[in-house]
């Protein structure tokens, strides 16, 4: 799919494209493709000179194919944006931008929130965007902006983790979903430190290259600062995931110690019961109470008071608790 936009009074109009024609009448300032068919991407190709990367080209993490001024002169950078499904899942897509002939183009497989706040409010926004890359540097501040509500959503199942897990009594099947759910928030959590990572570097190239003008360069000083801000709640995050996950760990050893403990004294209780019967189960012909009429109820209840003896000793030390 192509999205097509022009500036008029620094708001971007989206112009329908349903055939080539409607390419070439256009003058655009922004031309995001969205997981385009051949097809599309040849009319791009052809109608405005520019060379779209394929997938691989995309995808490749080299800083020498990510940042570079082709021989033409078109400048290409690649970009990941972080995408929040629907399933709680998330993953980082790669964006491959290309600044030619006063227009930005975008090419992406999957349809960005990023993008289509940028969309909302460069209509309602008038004077925000003045060319392509005043675009660019909105898609760049509105990353950073989305990646902050994702880290406010991980605070806020966080705070729900650590009530489960802080509660007296937590269970192991509780203990496990914790767990999990703390696993989830640490992946995001990278993921977002890992974007804002690249999304620093595109700026500070942006910055390098002198590409900027006096008001854009202040702009991308200010995303950077607020790159600056997020680093430091994605280190907290990743303490506090450290923190919980530990705290659980521990109550989940504090159970199984406690079962092992049963089990302890249980065999320590039932000892002294086991060596009298293995001593009244010995085979020698001349046992004092071999004759005894009293011999085996007086084996029994000896048993039964070996055993219960140390279960009020233990209860009483409070072993059993």
């Amino acid at each position: 799919m192509i999205n097509v936009f022009v500036l008029q009074n620094g708001r971007l109009s989206q112009i329908p494209i349903e055939s080539r024609e409607d390419l070439v009448n256009v003058t655009p300032v922004w031309v995001d493709l969205t997981d385009p068919s051949d097809e599309e991407r040849d009319w791009v190709s052809s109608i405005f000179g520019v060379m779209l990367p394929d997938e691989d080209e995309v995808k490749d993490i080299e800083a020498s194919a990510r940042y570079y001024e082709a021989d033409n002169g078109d400048l290409h950078l690649r970009s990941d944006f972080l995408l929040e499904e629907d399933e709680g899942e998330s993953r980082v897509v790669t964006v491959a931008f290309i600044l030619a002939r006063n227009m930005l183009f975008s090419l992406h497989n999957d349809d960005l929130p990023v993008f289509r706040l940028v969309r909302m409010r460069a209509r309602s926004r008038p004077g925000s965007i003045g060319d392509f890359k005043d675009v660019l540097l909105d898609l760049y501040s509105t990353d950073v902006e989305y990646s902050a509500d994702a880290l406010e959503g991980i605070y806020q199942n966080l705070e729900e983790v650590s009530r489960s897990v802080l509660q007296k009594d937590i269970s192991d099947q509780d203990a496990a979903a914790s767990l999990n759910a703390m696993a989830r928030e640490e992946d995001l959590n990278g993921r977002i430190r890992r974007n804002m990572m690249d999304t620093r570097r595109a700026v500070s190239f942006m910055m390098r290259g002198r590409l900027l003008s006096p008001d854009q360069f202040d702009d991308a000083r200010q995303i950077l600062r607020d790159i600056e801000s997020l680093d430091g709640h994605t280190a907290f995050l990743f303490d506090k995931i450290n923190f919980l996950m530990d705290a659980t760990v521990g109550f989940i050893n504090i159970n199984q110690n406690k079962i092992i403990k049963i089990f302890s004294v249980a065999s320590v209780a039932f000892l002294p019961p086991t060596l009298i019967a293995s001593i009244y189960g010995m085979n020698f012909r001349i046992l004092p109470e071999l004759d005894w009429s009293f011999g085996y109820p007086f084996a029994i209840l000896l048993m039964i008071a070996s055993a219960v003896t140390p279960f009020l000793y233990f209860r009483r030390r409070g072993w059993l608790r």
